[in-house]
């Protein structure tokens, strides 16, 4: 789980409170066979994004921003 690495409680609610958020901004456009996986893509990008976020609107923000940004 990439939320393990988070060991500071305000880091880990800030975390999963960017996650919800951004998830339920996105869940409707993605398939259902694809769920799985992009949800999964999208807590790596929140727990790689959180140390470097000024606050929780920012990682939203740089959470979103990354998730949609197209695959290379």
């Amino acid at each position: 789980m990439p939320f393990s690495t988070l060991k500071d409680p305000v880091d880990l609610a800030r975390a999963q409170s960017a996650f919800d958020s951004v998830w339920n901004q996105v869940k409707a456009d993605i398939a259902e066979a694809e769920q799985g996986r992009e949800r999964s893509r999208l807590l790596c990008i929140v727990a790689g994004l959180v140390y470097v976020a000024l606050d929780e609107g920012d990682l939203t923000r740089r959470a979103l921003e990354r998730f949609r940004k197209k695959k290379d």
